[in-house]
């Protein structure tokens, strides 16, 4: 039960942390200036914490392992970042924000589930984007 609950509880605390330093970012400062700060403490504890865990294995062997997702993800988490830090500027408000973004992704991630990995979507599942749908509107009035 504990491989099932640490995950989310990290993603959870992570993404609250995210929100408050994303709203927190000065407005003035060039949201590239930010992210490039951002990436470069995000690449110094990443590569600190592969040595660590790494277990003695050869470096480069670890990341010939690697295939295209980790660049365009590097590429992606760009457009992540930026997207929340200009939506925060432009008014957005933090208790919509995220309701609003996280309840469309998943609904879109439902829908590429279903389509392209032949996952299996429910009659609750249908029913849940449904309410979300009715959700994103309540919380757009």
């Amino acid at each position: 039960m504990w491989e099932l609950t640490y995950p989310i509880l990290i993603i959870i605390l992570s993404n609250t942390v995210y929100n408050i330093c994303t709203k927190s970012t000065p407005e003035g400062v060039n949201s590239f200036a930010a992210l490039t700060i951002t990436y470069l403490v995000a690449a110094a504890v990443s590569f600190v914490v592969f040595l660590i865990t790494n277990g003695g294995k050869n470096i480069f062997a670890e990341f010939s392992k690697t295939n295209w997702s980790s660049f365009v993800l590097g590429v992606v988490i760009i457009g992540l970042e930026l997207g929340y830090i200009l939506a925060y500027r432009n008014g957005w408000q933090m208790n919509t924000l995220s309701v609003t973004a996280n309840i469309s992704l998943a609904v879109i991630l439902l829908v590429i589930a279903f389509v392209f990995y032949h996952e299996t979507l429910t009659l609750k599942q249908i029913i849940g984007m449904l309410l979300c749908a009715g959700g994103l509107v309540l919380i757009s009035l």
